[in-house]
């Protein structure tokens, strides 16, 4: 009796760094690995031995260690947010001349005065792992009956529509409805837009929807018959859209970051509360604090929501960054390199670059979506100073072109899904 063979890999080393602030070129690969083969041969003469104590001794001493062969192997988990980026010339996977029922023109570098578009030739390559082709069809049936929600500030929204771009194709898709008014997504009178949009894919009855909430945290009229009156801010509270349409969602993705500033909240006349009450501890106001506060109790409520709604897969996507040099979006900062990658083209380092997120997530049932390193090597691909709308002299290098890096964002999610 010759037992099969068991192969377990085992690592030979493993490199942490704990380096999180900066991007840092280190990386380790655990691809070196010794092979441990565990065969025992069971003497044929003990198996036939008509003594069963014999019989019994023998299985005893030859037979392997149950706790090793039976011990489970750890499944290999892909770490998307580790790679390079690299040269393919068939992207981009749409095309943002042929994408015009869902694309916004803000946002569409190829109808702008931009000239150069090398910034859409390249795909992300994980580390220790291959991403698989995203490919729209496929998408949707894989998704049949089920309803993707989007929530955040314009990075989000950004992402939306790469996302419908990329199932569409970029091609006019007939077959779609606005399901808006089933989310409360109506445009309110004296309104330039809705709070979002929804679409349902007729064939498979996918939904694709977004919403805008910048803070992801509550905002409460404090005088509702004043047009100029402020608002509470409730950090421990989440936006009601989620409170209202959570149990209808099967993936949630949610982002925030950067409304949180003095000025926006300023501007916005954004009043912070917690428990109800304006905030007295000046600790707590500081916007750092504030912030963490709001993603640790978003994730907090949603880590609850998935125990009562066992379908729901949520992620929590780390901040995008921005790339303004020599000044910030008013004050004459800039981004007009167009070379790809001329700053790095890898992350190797363990960790991300969005600790707040990266630790509000951890040892929840929330997923950290970690866009922040990968995006933070393609300083070329904002829109700039190629934006039709923008006042002069002002560069967007907060956005970014699409087709672009939110596909990227678009292809992990689906990867992780």
């Amino acid at each position: 009796m010759v037992p099969s063979p068991v192969i377990l890999r085992s690592p030979v080393h493993h490199l942490k760094h704990d380096e999180r602030r900066q991007y840092v070129e280190h990386g380790y690969t655990d691809s070196n690995s010794i092979d441990v083969t565990l065969t025992e041969r069971i003497d044929p003469a003990a198996v036939i031995s008509p003594v069963s104590s014999e019989i019994s001794s023998s299985l005893m001493t030859t037979k392997l260690d149950e706790s090793i062969v039976n011990m489970p192997m750890e499944k290999k988990v892909c770490k998307y947010e580790k790679g390079k980026w690299v040269a393919d010339n068939r992207r981009p996977l749409y095309s943002g001349l042929g994408c015009k029922q869902w694309l916004s023109d803000m946002w569409a570098c190829r109808l702008m005065q931009r000239e150069d578009f090398s910034y859409e030739r390249y795909r992300w390559q994980p580390l220790d792992c291959e991403m698989p082709e995203f490919e729209g069809s496929a998408f949707l049936k894989r998704m049949r009956g089920k309803t993707i929600a989007l929530v955040g500030d314009s990075l989000g929204r950004q992402q939306f529509q790469s996302l419908i771009c990329m199932v569409t194709g970029g091609n006019h898709f007939p077959g779609v409805k606005d399901v808006g008014i089933e989310y409360g997504l109506v445009k309110a009178p004296g309104a330039v837009r809705p709070d979002g949009w929804a679409y349902r894919f007729a064939d498979t009855g996918t939904t694709i929807l977004y919403y805008w909430s910048a803070t992801l945290c509550e905002l409460e009229s404090l005088n509702r018959s004043d047009p100029s009156t402020s608002y509470a801010m409730h950090l421990d509270r989440p936006v009601p859209f989620l409170r209202n349409y959570i149990h209808r969602f099967d993936v949630l993705v949610l982002n925030t970051g950067h409304h949180w500033n003095r000025g926006k909240i300023k501007a916005n006349k954004w009043e912070m509360f917690v428990g109800g009450k304006p905030i007295a501890d000046r600790k707590l106001a500081d916007i750092g604090n504030a912030k963490n506060l709001t993603i640790h109790s978003i994730v907090k409520w949603i880590d609850f929501q998935i125990s009562q709604n066992p379908q729901l897969k949520a992620f929590f996507m780390t901040i995008s960054p921005r790339h303004f040099f020599n000044g910030d979006w008013n004050t004459g900062g800039s981004c007009n390199n167009t070379k790809p990658l001329s700053n790095g083209s890898e992350v190797l380092q363990d960790g991300s670059l969005d600790t707040v997120v990266e630790s509000a997530v951890k040892g929840s049932k929330v997923k950290l979506l970690d866009i922040t390193a990968l995006s933070k090597l393609r300083d070329e691909a904002h829109i700039s100073r190629g934006s039709l709308t923008a006042a002069k002299g002002v560069q967007d290098c907060l956005h970014w072109c699409l087709p672009g890096i939110p596909d990227t964002w678009n292809e992990i999610l689906c990867a992780q899904l």
